[in-house]
């Protein structure tokens, strides 16, 4: 009969718990480093995410102000000449 000290256990084998420790140290790393990585990523999406916001509310300022210039001379080219000149001095 086998005894249990004849058998092939990875339990028993010498080094093999160092080799398992090793292994899992390096995928320990890895997984830090791909954590790491992911947090930064996500960090950065969300600072350009903020920058193009303020961007897109500087931009639509802008528009607003330039469909308020388009009103001003739509309503000079469509008045009477009278008030045209009138309009012009005032400006």
């Amino acid at each position: 009969s086998i005894g249990s000290s004849e058998t092939c256990d990875a339990r028993t084998k010498p080094g093999t718990e160092k080799l398992m420790n090793m292994w899992f140290a390096i995928f320990a790393i890895v997984a830090v480093v791909m954590i790491a990585d992911t947090v930064q990523k996500v960090a950065k999406a969300k600072a350009q995410k903020k920058s193009g916001d303020a961007e897109l509310n500087t931009m639509l300022a802008r528009i607003d102000e330039l469909e308020e210039r388009v009103r001003v001379l739509e309503r000079i080219v469509t008045e009477d000449k009278r008030d045209l000149r009138r309009e012009i001095n005032r400006l």
